[in-house]
């Protein structure tokens, strides 16, 4: 889909379009950073990636990539990009804010994207931003009406805003869904009132993911929501062991859709929490090989496409015709503004 990555809210052109035979595509140098969960985390730094390497199929740019196993490999590995002369620099979360706005700074020449990250205000470096509390909302909401236990739960990678805002959402459809059906279902691992809860303090050491999650089922929970990027990967070990053990637990995916990004967990994956960070990453570029390149911040919403909720799936079954309707109804309230939905960490 087209998304509105321009402050004038127009779509911007499609991707392609026989770009391929265009000089500027051919000399254009695109480069990606990853944050330390590498690009094959199975969310956000991998879809990413995969904007990247779809500009370089249907654009015909030439690329370079830089994987950050750590925090230190952020400034080493943006100095790479810089050296090379690459032309657009896309990093990936918010973690790389401090490293991305000194390499702008020191390369005024040169352009900048970040994901997930709204703090850098200068001519040369474009935020990529996302909503997510919207489609959180709705993915709290189904699985407070799938739960049978009458708990769901969620945790973090690190407390950061990027990752706080989809919990916020969460917390706020299980809410929700309450309000309306007169339910209490309980949600474990985070309060949105004192923005405290359940965090690994890691999104690299993919077992953190695994006892998290142990803890959530054995407290009770049957809907687990990991934002923790490739600590995703160890919760739904986590679930996979449970289930063979006799419990009926689900698992709600973030950031890309769990069950072409992670195929290994299909059979327990209710939703996903998408972010369409690919389609966003190639349109950015298309528009900078266009000389077009626009430091006006994209917001991703419900409204614009950026944020969704996935199908579910193998497991559309579980999930009512009724629900699914409510589903529709919620979606239709939030862009239009007649539900709330408001989260510490969304997007300015």
């Amino acid at each position: 889909m087209a998304l509105l990555l321009t402050g004038c809210g127009e779509a911007p052109p499609a991707p392609g379009g026989g770009s391929t035979e265009n000089a500027a595509a051919a000399n254009f140098l695109g480069c990606i950073v990853s944050d330390s969960g590498g690009f094959d985390d199975q969310s956000f730094n991998q879809s990413s990636y995969e904007g990247m390497k779809m500009a370089v199929k249907d654009l015909g740019i030439k690329m370079k990539e830089a994987q950050s196993s750590s925090t230190a490999d952020f400034v080493p590995n943006l100095n790479q990009m810089a050296s090379a002369g690459c032309n657009l620099t896309v990093t990936v979360g918010f973690l790389l804010a401090e490293a991305t706005a000194a390499a702008a700074k020191d390369n005024p020449t040169l352009h900048y994207a970040i994901i997930d990250d709204n703090s850098i205000k200068a001519p040369n470096v474009k935020p990529v931003v996302y909503d997510t509390a919207q489609a959180a909302f709705m993915a709290g909401y189904v699985s407070a009406a799938v739960s049978k236990t009458g708990k769901v739960g969620t945790f973090g990678g690190v407390n950061i805003p990027t990752v706080t805002i989809f919990m916020d959402g969460f917390a706020d459809g299980v809410k929700y869904f309450n309000e309306k059906q007169g339910k209490d279902v309980q949600l474990l691992g985070w309060n949105v009132d004192t923005q405290q809860g359940s965090f690994a303090n890691t999104f690299e050491i993919i077992q953190e993911g695994t006892k998290i999650t142990n803890n959530l089922i054995s407290e009770g929970a049957d809907v687990v929501m990991p934002v923790a990027g490739p600590l995703g990967k160890g919760a739904g070990d986590a679930i996979l062991a449970a289930n063979k053990g006799g419990k009926d637990v689900k698992l709600v995916w973030v950031d890309s859709d769990g069950f072409l990004t992670a195929p290994t967990y299909k059979s327990i994956l209710l939703t996903s929490v998408i972010k369409t960070m690919g389609e966003a990453v190639e349109t950015i570029v298309k528009e900078d090989v266009d000389g077009k390149f626009d430091p006006t911040p994209y917001i991703g919403t419900l409204d614009n496409g950026g944020v969704s909720l996935a199908p579910f799936h193998d497991l559309e079954s579980s999930v009512s015709k009724d629900i699914q309707s409510q589903l529709a109804d919620i979606k239709k309230g939030i862009i239009d503004g007649s539900i709330k939905v408001e989260s510490k960490s969304s997007p300015k």
